[in-house]
């Protein structure tokens, strides 16, 4: 699984990104989310601002973003919270990024259910592309993760990229993704089965036919 310990503090990280703050949009989100809550209680928004500052650091760095100390640091100041209360969310949420990744964050669930359905294959296929767990490829394009279950069991295999869930995969199905995403291209998200729309069964449904197209009662055939 991933390594959840923080980027090492040295003085060129410090040089990098000791004087991180948001800009002026991202302020006005990381202000928004802080007024959800109640008077008092702006360090219940420690998560949204810490997304918000990955996606920062991200846009800096044409990546998928992660968090060094230093914005680690900011975030805690901004919501006046001990450092090591911010770092302990960050390092137990597998959304945030505590070291470099790549542009492109290749998450592979390889829980049960989407090792049972093939997910070894998609490991394969990310290693022939010179991905290896924990690391940026050389290109600055791929990083590779293996993750625990992300609630798309019905559709098993899949693998999150960046914000985007790609499920009912194989080898060839996550290759072809990868190609467009190279290319610079959005590939299609979710089911990659044609005909499929989300996790009915593939062929179409086999029970509650008839509310496919009306909302059918059942309750007098019961």
């Amino acid at each position: 699984m991933a390594d959840r310990s923080p980027a090492p503090d040295t003085p060129e990280l410090r040089e990098r990104w000791g004087a991180f703050e948001f800009t002026e949009s991202y302020r006005e989100r990381a202000d928004a989310a802080i007024a959800r809550y109640p008077e008092g209680r702006q360090r219940s928004a420690v998560m949204p601002l810490l997304d918000l500052a990955q996606r920062q650091v991200g846009e800096e760095t044409d990546t998928q973003g992660w968090l060094p100390l230093p914005v680690i640091e900011y975030v805690a100041d901004y919501l006046d919270m001990p450092v090591i209360r911010v770092l302990e969310v960050a390092s137990f949420y597998f959304m945030y990024n505590l070291k470099p990744v790549g542009k492109y964050h290749v998450q592979v669930c390889g829980t049960t259910p989407c090792m049972l359905r093939g997910s070894d294959g998609l490991f394969e296929t990310c290693k022939k592309r010179g991905m290896k767990k924990g690391h940026v490829t050389e290109d600055g394009l791929w990083t590779l993760t293996e993750v625990e279950c992300m609630g798309n069991c019905a559709t098993a295999p899949m693998v999150q990229i960046n914000d985007d869930n790609y499920e009912d995969l194989s080898p060839e199905r996550l290759d072809a993704i990868l190609d467009e995403l190279a290319a610079g291209k959005q590939p299609k998200t979710g089911t990659q089965i044609e005909g499929k729309r989300t996790s009915e069964p593939q062929g179409g449904p086999t029970t509650l036919k008839e509310m496919v197209d009306a909302n059918h009662d059942y309750r007098k055939e019961w």
